[in-house]
């Protein structure tokens, strides 16, 4: 029987198994029985074509399409360090200790920017806070907190980089807000509704309107729960598309399947001691190499400690580290 790799590959031809478990790739056989890295024999000699016979093949279409802009080209360079040997099952795609440690590090401060935004939730004040956060965690109006709060994130490094963008995604959540009764009523939800139901369906609502893609409406949901607007908590990171934290998912744990992105995220933010919705923003910044929160938004003990928890996870220090 075929054995297949965690790679959804024949374990025979997955090259970065045979890398790990020490053996040789058996070389890949087309169905007409040719080994597909060696050219079949020609039967007969065949006069080259020049190139004015190719152009001449082509039918018109393709021979009048005006060139490609370079400027619709996104090419993207992804910091890796270099492979040392590092392995940790919380991690099965890194081999480099040094983007294990970076990780660490991106978990310990998002986790500890969480810890900071329940602290404000609960009536504790600290000169750490940003503004808008102590704005956000008073008690008041929701509608007018929750409009203050979408302004906040439509502004910021993950947000909309025109002003026309952020006025017509502004626009559009308040009108949901209308059609519903209020902001708080359409995030709100049912009442008997555990807040990672109401997160998840707030989530899924918020995706339909227009501006919000899953980085924004993430970053606005992990606000509003976190400052305790409304009773609401992420149960996994949707993990889908085209983003950088879904990007960075895939590197960290070497495979694409959905499911599998959100079972092996749980698992690293127990391990290392954080709320899973700090992987959302350490998953973005790890990716792009770039710390999109402000450094006043987090203690810096808080986050040495939370630091140090991650890294003892990630088998990169001791016990000790994290205390």
């Amino acid at each position: 029987m075929p054995t297949f790799c965690r790679h959804n590959r024949l374990l025979a031809n997955c090259t970065i198994c045979a890398r790990e478990q020490n053996f040789e790739v058996r070389p890949l056989v087309s169905p007409g029985g040719h080994r597909v890295s060696e050219p079949r024999e020609r039967t007969g000699a065949r006069a080259p074509r020049s190139p004015l016979d190719a152009a001449q093949r082509r039918p018109p279409a393709a021979r009048q399409a005006p060139p490609v802009r370079s400027g619709t080209v996104r090419v993207r360079r992804l910091a890796r360090g270099a492979e040392d040997g590092y392995e940790s099952p919380l991690v099965p795609g890194l081999r480099s200790g040094e983007d294990a440690a970076r990780l660490a590090s991106e978990i310990g401060f998002a986790a500890a920017r969480i810890a900071l935004m329940e602290l404000l939730a609960a009536g504790e004040r600290t000169q750490h806070a940003p503004a808008i956060w102590l704005e956000l965690a008073s008690a008041g109006d929701p509608n007018g907190r929750t409009e203050r709060a979408v302004g906040h994130v439509l502004s910021g490094l993950r947000g909309i980089e025109s002003d026309a963008g952020r006025e017509g995604a502004l626009a559009a959540v308040l009108a949901w807000g209308q059609r519903q009764g209020s902001l708080a009523a359409a995030l709100s939800g049912e009442l008997n509704w555990t807040p990672e139901r109401r997160f998840e369906r707030a989530f899924e609502r918020l995706g339909t309107l227009h501006g919000f893609n899953r980085d924004i409406s993430f970053e606005l949901l992990t606000l509003l729960g976190g400052l305790g607007v409304y009773p609401m908590a992420a149960g996994q990171l949707f993990l889908s598309g085209e983003n950088e934290a879904t990007l960075a998912a895939k590197r960290v744990f070497g495979i694409g399947d959905r499911q599998l992105l959100e079972r092996r995220a749980a698992v690293l933010a127990q391990a290392c001691g954080a709320p899973l919705a700090a992987l959302d923003l350490a998953l973005h910044d790890w990716g792009t190499g770039t710390r999109t929160a402000g450094e006043a938004e987090a203690d810096s003990s808080s986050v040495a400690v939370l630091t140090g928890k991650a890294l003892h996870a990630l088998g990169l220090a001791g016990p000790e580290a994290g205390q």
